[in-house]
C-alpha cells in the first residue's frame, strides 16, 4: 500500500472543511428563514396583548377594583370557580382512573365523550345545559315540580363552568395515572393495603403533578368561561355575572370596568400557564 502524500492529505482536509462550511451556511440561512417566516404569526399573537397592556392604567385598575360591579364579579368568579374545581376533582378522578386503567369495549367512546365539551362551541354547551336543567328541560322540569330551580342562578354558573372545564382535569389526571408504575401498586397490595389505601398512598402521590396541573387548568378555563354561562345562567349583576360577563357588559357601558377585569384575567391566565409549565418541567425531570 502506498501512503498518501502530504499534499493529498491537505486536499482532503480542505474538502472536508469546505463541505462542513457549506452545510453550516445552509443551516444558518434555514434558521434565518424560519425566524422570518414565524414573525407574522408571532406579531399577530403579541400585538393585541401589548395593546391591552398599554391601554390599561395601573392607577385605574386599582381604583376600579373596589367598585361594586368589579368587586361582585371578582367575588362571584372566585367562589364559583373554587366550587367547580372541587367538583371536578372529586367527581372527575374516578372517571380519570377509569380512562387510565379501564379496558373495556366502550373506552374509546368514553374518552370521546370527555373530549367533547372541550371542542363544543360554548353556545351549544349553554343550550344543552338549558334544555337539560332549565325549567322545562329534561331534568329541570322534574326538579321544578319539587320547587328546585337551577337556570339563571349561581348553581347554573357552577354547572356551566364544570361542564366545559372538568374535562381538562380528567384528561390530565388520566395521563398521570396511566404513567404510574403498576408494580409499585402491586407491591403495596401484597403488603396488605386496600384499594383506597393504594390509591391514597401510592397512586395519587406519584400522579399528583399531572392531577394538580389539570386542576389548575380547570380553574383557568372556568374563570374564563363565557358562552355557556350567559345562556344558561344569564348576566345578572351580583347574582350570575362573572368576570367575563362583566367585561361584556362593561364594554357596552363602562370601558374602564372591562379593561380592569381584562387585566385581572390576563394576569391570571399568564400566571396559570407559568405554573403549569413549571409543573410539567418538574414532572419531566422526575421521569
Amino acid at each position: 500500500m502506498v501512503a498518501s502524500s502530504p499534499s493529498e492529505g491537505d486536499t482532503r482536509a480542505f474538502g472536508v472543511r469546505r463541505l462542513v462550511a457549506l452545510r453550516l451556511r445552509r443551516v444558518h440561512w434555514w434558521k434565518i428563514a424560519l425566524v422570518l417566516s414565524s414573525l407574522p404569526m408571532l406579531l399577530f399573537l403579541t400585538v393585541p396583548l401589548v395593546a391591552l397592556g398599554l391601554r390599561i392604567s395601573p392607577s385605574r385598575v386599582l381604583s376600579n377594583l373596589f367598585t361594586t360591579p368589579v368587586a361582585q364579579a371578582i367575588s362571584l368568579s372566585l367562589s364559583t370557580t373554587a366550587i367547580t374545581v372541587v367538583l371536578s376533582v372529586v367527581a372527575g378522578t374516578p372517571v380519570a382512573y377509569l380512562l387510565a386503567r379501564g379496558s373495556f369495549r366502550g373506552n374509546a367512546l368514553l374518552d370521546t365523550l370527555v373530549d367533547l365539551p372541550m371542542v363544543l362551541p360554548p353556545s351549544v354547551a349553554g343550550i344543552a345545559l338549558l334544555v337539560a336543567f332549565g325549567r322545562v328541560g329534561l331534568v329541570g322540569s322534574r326538579l321544578d315540580d319539587v320547587g328546585v330551580s337551577i337556570a339563571f342562578t349561581q348553581v347554573a354558573v357552577v354547572l356551566a363552568q364544570t361542564f366545559v372545564a372538568a374535562p381538562f382535569y380528567i384528561k390530565a389526571a388520566a395521563a398521570g395515572l396511566a404513567n404510574v408504575d403498576r408494580e409499585l401498586e402491586q407491591a403495596a397490595a401484597l403488603d396488605g393495603a386496600g384499594g383506597l389505601q393504594v390509591f391514597r398512598y401510592v397512586t395519587a402521590p406519584l400522579a399528583w403533578t399531572a392531577m394538580f396541573g389539570g386542576a389548575v387548568m380547570t380553574w383557568a378555563r372556568a374563570l374564563g368561561e363565557f358562552g355557556a354561562t350567559i345562556i344558561f345562567a344569564g348576566n345578572l349583576p351580583g347574582r350570575t355575572q362573572t368576570m367575563p360577563l362583566a367585561i361584556y357588559l362593561g364594554f357596552e357601558i363602562e370601558l374602564d370596568v372591562a379593561l380592569t377585569l381584562a387585566a385581572i384575567l390576563l394576569a391570571a391566565s399568564f400566571s396559570v400557564l407559568i405554573l403549569v409549565k413549571g409543573i410539567l418541567r418538574q414532572r419531566v425531570r422526575m421521569l
